[in-house]
């Protein structure tokens, strides 16, 4: 019983993204106690890791690098940055956040011959390098601060001073995880304090990610839905409810 009960666990945690203890001993019918020392037994198989208040998958925390995550949903990711790069005008101020999404934005951006008289704020390093083919069209800024590895991304302690002496006119974020009751969430936790940071000094907020992402939730909290602008993504999965409850203009790369 209690051996098939846990399988029943591990398979809703890797369903879901995060289940709560509470919400997971209401639908199996057991207590909150007997829950959580199931969780502890799927944790010390690495079949599941805890965090406050539930689980999540032990391979949600096994990060890509950056490499292989642009080379899955390639082709998707590719119009997603155009259709982004779409909604750039020359002389705005705005952000590119890290990741592989991100990348192909920049990359589309460097394409728009158009666009001039562009700053753009990054905190990665992959995508100012990217950037970088157009200068002095655009003014590439770094945020600086820690290097993180496998994303060539950086974090605090000094991004912080940095973005909270700016204001822009979009931030466009990628994420790992949207869904309509949880909001949009991330992987790692430094990232997504610098996300929340961004997204506190621009005027608008545009989200960039691929239908894979949409039902998801991951650990670090980024924001509400509400707090977005736009989506731009590939494809809204049937009963994803995320535009009318939420005030989120989504738009579809093609």
């Amino acid at each position: 019983m209690s051996e098939a009960r846990r399988q029943q666990l591990a398979a809703l945690v890797d369903a879901r993204g995060f289940v709560r203890v509470a919400d997971a001993a209401e639908e199996l019918g057991v207590s909150d106690v007997t829950i959580r020392g199931d969780l502890s037994a799927l944790e010390r198989r690495g079949a599941v890791l805890r965090v406050h208040g539930g689980a999540m998958p032990a391979a949600a925390f096994r990060e890509p690098t950056l490499e292989a995550a642009r080379d899955r949903d390639a082709a998707a990711k590719r119009a997603i940055g155009r259709e982004a790069a779409s909604l750039v005008s020359s002389g705005q101020a705005i952000y590119v956040d890290a990741g592989s999404t991100a990348l192909a934005l920049a990359e589309a951006l460097v394409e728009r011959r158009d666009l001039h008289d562009l700053v753009i704020v990054t905190s990665g390093l992959t995508i100012a390098l990217a950037l970088e083919a157009a200068v002095p069209r655009f003014t590439v800024i770094v945020t600086g601060g820690t290097l993180r590895p496998l994303q060539h991304s950086l974090v605090n302690p000094f991004a912080a001073p940095m973005l909270e002496s700016l204001r822009l006119d979009t931030a466009f974020i990628g994420c790992n995880g949207i869904h309509p009751e949880h909001g949009v969430t991330n992987l790692n936790l430094p990232d997504a304090e610098i996300k929340r940071l961004v997204m506190g000094v621009s005027g608008r907020s545009i989200l960039i990610a691929d239908a894979s992402k949409i039902g998801r939730t991951d650990l670090a909290v980024i924001a509400p839905l509400a707090a977005f602008d736009t989506l731009v993504t590939d494809a809204v999965p049937e009963g994803a409810r995320l535009d009318a409850a939420h005030g989120l203009d989504t738009r579809l790369a093609r």
